[in-house]
């Protein structure tokens, strides 16, 4: 399953799409997939402080509740209000309307902390043995 380019990964299954000092998350087409149908996505508030890596909120499934974590750590400006409504959206759209949350970082050196894709690409292949 091929990763999209513009993006940068976590080992566990976010996403984060980097535009300025704005970064846009959510989670991977292999953790939706492994999660199946999404029915509750609990965020943080705007305004909120995050660090990464840190536990930022829970993804909720028919199979299985999931804690979500944050790539990168700042100061949230903007949570997806189309998922109160229509949590699926992560399973339709991981990767557009299905975002999860913006975030104004506090420090671009932690990206270097993130996969890139082919680097996450090999840490599914791992995990799917």
């Amino acid at each position: 399953m091929a990763q999209p380019e513009n993006l940068l990964y976590s080992k566990e299954h976010e996403w984060v799409k980097i535009d300025g000092d704005i970064a846009t998350v959510g989670i991977t087409e292999y953790a939706q997939s492994s999660l199946g149908d999404i029915v509750y996505v609990e965020l943080p508030k705007t305004g909120a402080h995050v660090v990464q890596f840190g536990n930022i909120g829970v993804v909720e499934s028919v199979k299985a509740v999931s804690d979500l974590f944050t790539p990168v750590g700042g100061e949230v400006v903007e949570v997806n209000a189309e998922l109160d409504g229509d949590p699926a959206l992560v399973n339709r759209e991981p990767f557009a309307g299905g975002w999860m949350l913006k975030i104004r970082l506090s420090d671009a050196s932690e990206t270097a902390r993130l996969l890139s894709p082919s680097a996450y690409e090999q840490l599914v292949a791992e995990e799917a043995h």
